[in-house]
C-alpha cells in the first residue's frame, strides 16, 4: 500500500510551551510523516500529513481529541485549498452561498497565482471566470499561473497590449494542453462571425478556459453560469464592487 496525504487542522485554545513539540512527536511516535506545517490564521494550525497506514491516521484523530488547549477542526485528505493554506498560510476566501466562487484580493496574487497553477496542471475540460475592474491583475495572474504549471498560454481575446480578437489559431496554438484566455467582453461585443466560430471551437474543446468578466460574457452569449466549474473574483481591497457600466461602454461605442 502506497502513502497517503492527510491534512489535518486544530485551533489552539491555550498556546503553551511545548504545545507543537508534543503533537510533533506523538505523530512521530506514529511513524506519521509532518510534510508541511504552517500558521494558518491567527490560533489555527496547518499540517499536511504522510502515511502508509490509514488505522494509524484514525487512531491519531483520536488521540488528539484528548489534548488539551487544542481543538481538531479537520481530518481529512487534502484538497487544494488545503495544499495552499498550508503552504501560503492564508485560507483562500470563498463564498458561503456558491461554493465555486473564490475570492481573493491584490495583496494575495501570490495565492492567486499559485491556486490558478494548481488548476491548470490538471488536465481535461475546465472553465474559469475570472471577474474583476480594469488593471487589477487579472491576466497578468492568468499568465504567471501557467509559467506555474509549465504550460503555453493562447490569447483567444484580449485588451492586454492592444485589443486582440482572434479568427483563426495555427495548429500549434490549438493545442489542448494550452491554457486559452478569453476576454469575455471583445469575445462578445465586439465578436465578428469569425472570431465567434473559433470561440465555439475552443470552447467544446477539451481544454482549461480562462473568461476575464464572466458576467458580460453570459449576458452577452449563449453560455451560461452552469458552463463554469469556477469563478474568481480579484479586487483591489475587499469593499470594491466589480461593476461592467463604467468601462464596457469603450468596448462597443464604435459598434
Amino acid at each position: 500500500m502506497g502513502s497517503k496525504q492527510w491534512y489535518m487542522e486544530y485551533e489552539i485554545h491555550k498556546n503553551r510551551p511545548g504545545l507543537l513539540g508534543d503533537i510533533a512527536s506523538m505523530l512521530g511516535m506514529m511513524e506519521v510523516n509532518i510534510l508541511t506545517i504552517n500558521g494558518v490564521e491567527g490560533q489555527t494550525r496547518g499540517m499536511l500529513l504522510e502515511t502508509d497506514d490509514e488505522e494509524k491516521i484514525e487512531l491519531m484523530g483520536k488521540m488528539l481529541k484528548k489534548v488539551e488547549n487544542i481543538t481538531v477542526k479537520a481530518f481529512r485528505p487534502p484538497k487544494l485549498v488545503d495544499i495552499l493554506a498550508v503552504r501560503h498560510g492564508r485560507y483562500i476566501n470563498r463564498d458561503s452561498d456558491d461554493h465555486k466562487t473564490f475570492r481573493f484580493t491584490r495583496d494575495e496574487l501570490g495565492l492567486l497565482v499559485d491556486f490558478l497553477g494548481e488548476l491548470f496542471k490538471k488536465e481535461g475540460n475546465r472553465v474559469i471566470g475570472l471577474r474583476g475592474m480594469p488593471r487589477v491583475g487579472k491576466t497578468e495572474s492568468i499568465i504567471a499561473g501557467s509559467v506555474c504549471a509549465m504550460k503555453r498560454w493562447t490569447f483567444v481575446s484580449s485588451t492586454l497590449l492592444r485589443q486582440t480578437m482572434r479568427s483563426q489559431l495555427s495548429e500549434d496554438e490549438m493545442n489542448p494542453s494550452n491554457v486559452f484566455i478569453i476576454d469575455g467582453i471583445v469575445s462578445t461585443i465586439r465578436s465578428n462571425e469569425k472570431h465567434y466560430q473559433l470561440l465555439q471551437d475552443i470552447m467544446s474543446m477539451e481544454s482549461t478556459k480562462v473568461i476575464e468578466h464572466p458576467d458580460i460574457f453570459v449576458r452577452e452569449s449563449e453560455y451560461s453560469y452552469d458552463d463554469f466549474d469556477i469563478l474568481i473574483e480579484l479586487r483591489n481591497n475587499p469593499g470594491e464592487e466589480i461593476v461592467y457600466d463604467t468601462f464596457t461602454g469603450s468596448y462597443s461605442e464604435d459598434l
